[in-house]
């Protein structure tokens, strides 16, 4: 934690009173998050940082939703789907596995590696 700059420790500090609060089932907002924040000591964390978080992260079903995704906010493009269940997982399988089949497909026979037909001297 000492290697962490004051703005890192003050982000961990309200993010963890943010999960605090919603593993209890309270109300997440700016007012809960900053005396919760008094409360286990945290009284030098920046007053906007309560209000930033709150406004984001008030509904709990972001949060739960923040929990369950992997890899937190960095980015693939994957991230269109949500909610479809297995089905959509099924469908990227058949599909992954559809053009391996065409793969397949086209290699085929006939040729060596060097382009040549099959066989031959070497």
């Amino acid at each position: 934690m000492d290697k962490l700059s004051k703005a890192q420790k003050d982000e961990y500090a309200t993010a963890f009173a943010i999960l605090a609060l919603y593993d209890g089932g309270a109300d997440i907002t700016s007012e809960q998050i900053s005396g919760l924040l008094e409360a286990t000591g945290n009284t030098e964390v920046e007053a906007f940082y309560p209000i930033i978080f709150a406004n984001y992260l008030s509904d709990p079903a972001k949060v739960a939703e923040l929990i369950t995704t992997p890899g937190g906010a960095g980015g693939g493009g994957a991230g269109g789907g949500a909610g479809g269940g297995d089905a959509g997982g099924a469908a990227e399988e058949e599909e992954e596995e559809e053009k391996e089949e065409e793969e397949e497909a086209d290699i085929g026979g006939g040729m060596d590696m060097f382009g040549g037909d099959d066989g031959g001297d070497y």
